[in-house]
């Protein structure tokens, strides 16, 4: 047979590379696998010009819509290097025979760690303390014990889990080892020992902490609106490490400026980055 040269080998495009390698990691094992041509970001308006020749494409937020994907007509294959996919249209990928994959179980831990850190500091405001105490708050007091707000304990509370998936169950994992009574909205999730099923609607009525962990699809987009947050009990706090669309982000901030929310911890925005003028 043939020895394989080059230019036999596939096509493969990278159009945002530098989410999943800003440097500390080594591209090699994917230029065995092909001819790579990598790019730390890319535009919307780049993106088919970039990858109409590839047959592979690593992407992580670049866009590959319809529109993007009648122009690259040698596409075979699209790699999304994280686990949600709405940057892929995939009924367009399978007309066109293209093949989609995502990463499971990368971020199942630290995810589920970030959510709680997002909910400590707005239940314990440590930064806050931090600053007040750097300033000389707490010597200008008489008193041992300084405190800018009262201690929200989260033992006893309902935590509402939205999407059940690896990250969910280790939201719900950690919930329930700070003592919470953990609600699950899923359309997958199966009854199981510790964790109570309900609809969507109930869910935002009974938790006093609600954290997101759905992927975010057309259906989604804006599901937590002014109707479910203005259910939620007085004082409710809301996590969101999903996606920033599944937010409509004014009624959010109403919700917040009005109640019944004491407080939301973001980690994502429905555009990023985030305008410098947003009220979020």
């Amino acid at each position: 047979m043939p020895a394989t040269t080059e230019r036999d080998k596939p096509h493969i495009v990278v159009l945002d590379g530098h989410a999943l390698n800003p440097g500390d990691l080594s591209w090699e094992p994917l230029h065995a696998l092909g001819r790579v041509v990598i790019y730390p970001r890319s535009s919307p308006e780049e993106v088919v010009q970039r990858a109409r020749e590839a047959e592979l494409v690593l992407a992580n937020k670049a866009p590959l819509f319809r529109e993007q994907l009648e122009r690259l007509p040698k596409l075979k294959y699209i790699g999304i290097t994280a686990t949600g996919y709405n940057n892929v249209d995939l009924h367009a990928a399978a007309e066109r025979g293209i093949v989609v994959s995502n990463v499971l179980g990368y971020g199942t831990h630290s995810v589920a760690q970030h959510a709680f850190a997002l909910l400590l500091e707005l239940t314990n405001r440590v930064a806050a303390h931090h600053a007040s105490v750097k300033r000389g708050d707490w010597a200008a007091q008489s008193d041992f014990s300084y405190t800018l707000q009262p201690v929200v304990e989260l033992a006893g509370k309902n935590l509402g889990v939205v999407g059940y998936g690896n990250i969910g169950r280790q939201v719900a994992r950690i919930g329930r080892a700070f003592g919470m009574s953990v609600l699950v909205h899923s359309s997958h999730a199966t009854a199981e020992a510790g964790v109570e099923l309900v609809e969507l609607k109930e869910l935002f009525e009974r938790s006093g902490v609600v954290i997101l962990n759905t992927a975010l699809s057309p259906e989604k987009k804006g599901m937590v609106n002014a109707h479910l947050l203005q259910r939620m009990p007085q004082g409710a706090m809301l996590i969101n490490t999903a996606r920033g669309g599944l937010i409509d982000e004014q009624a959010l901030v109403e919700a917040v400026r009005a109640g019944p929310l004491a407080g939301a911890g973001l980690d994502v925005r429905a555009e990023e980055p985030p305008p410098p003028d947003h009220p979020l």
